[in-house]
């Protein structure tokens, strides 16, 4: 067979192959959903709306439907909880207190409160009474629950103004969005990193990413000095409440303590008379008290 005929004989072959489906599989590329208009704004006007809408809200009073979950890798499993009712009432420029009713019976499960600088939680059912600094990161994974913070509550309510000692910057970014029958697609989106801090001493803050479909804030990622996330908040369900339109499901994730809130809001009032009464907590008679300040807080019961 001369050399010029061997190739052309391979290809023949090869050919065939082909053709008869041996050396290759197909299958179906999930499309995406018919296009959606998206809106377009830079990073001036995107800082402008943060800045707004933080100055808009002075105190807000809401009745909610709470959701919890804990666990995750650390723990190897997750537990998801009945679903509570709670109030929460919030005051600038950072005060918070929020309660959760047990079901049915509807005597607290929680209360707590913070004055941006010491924190407060009573669990009527378990008897104790946790205070410390809002600072103090004490994570407890046979109680996960008590790891909450009021004061993780009000960073993710609200998107904080962005002040003199932070810097923003835009980045063009994308989300997932999951179509039918599980299908998913990626979407562009817009995304501000808040930098805080003067160089050499800078450090990422915060992350807030804004849908472009409507050029509101979706989700928020605040971060800890050393760069970890430290809160994952999801916004949505945006609604109305007079010149402000707020997001009445928020979901609060919390990858080190390895617990999870959403909370739902079923009714808000916004900027109404709160006075200092309503973030006090007193520490009731023949409690088990918590003090997360002293080097070895007591230990808890088995319970």
């Amino acid at each position: 067979m001369s050399s010029g005929f061997r190739p052309l004989v391979a290809l023949v072959v090869f050919s065939a192959f082909l053709s008869s489906g041996c050396l290759f599989r197909s299958h179906d590329v999930p499309s995406a959903p018919a296009p959606i208009a998206l809106k377009n704004a830079n990073q001036a006007e995107l800082v402008s709306f943060i800045n707004t809408e933080a100055n808009k809200i002075q105190t807000m009073s809401a009745t909610l439907a709470i959701d919890t979950a804990v666990g995750g890798a650390k723990k190897g499993k997750v537990t998801e909880y009945e679903q509570i009712g709670g109030f929460l009432w919030l005051r600038k420029p950072a005060m918070l207190r929020m309660q959760g009713l047990l079901p049915i019976i509807h005597s607290r499960a929680f209360d707590m409160v913070s004055d941006g600088q010491e924190f407060k939680l009573w669990i009527p059912p378990k008897n104790r009474f946790i205070v410390g600094h809002n600072t103090v990161v004490a994570p407890d994974p046979q109680h996960p629950l008590e790891n909450l913070r009021p004061q993780v509550i009000y960073d993710a309510l609200l998107l904080r103004e962005i002040d003199k000692d932070e810097a923003a910057f835009l980045e063009n970014g994308t989300e997932t969005i999951e179509a039918d029958k599980g299908r998913k697609y990626e979407r562009p989106d817009y995304i501000i990193d808040i930098i805080r801090g003067r160089w050499p001493n800078v450090s990422l803050s915060r992350k807030i990413i804004f849908s472009r479909v409507d050029l509101v804030p979706s989700r928020q990622f605040l971060y800890d000095d050393h760069g970890q996330i430290v809160t994952d908040v999801r916004y949505s369900n945006y609604k109305d409440f007079g010149t402000i339109r707020l997001p009445v499901r928020i979901e609060i994730q919390r990858p080190e303590e390895e617990y999870d809130i959403t909370l739902t809001v079923l009714k808000m009032d916004i900027n109404q008379p709160l006075g200092d009464n309503q973030f006090v907590l007193a520490q009731p008679q023949g409690v088990q008290v918590i003090n997360l300040e002293e080097a070895n807080p007591a230990p808890h019961a088995n319970n």
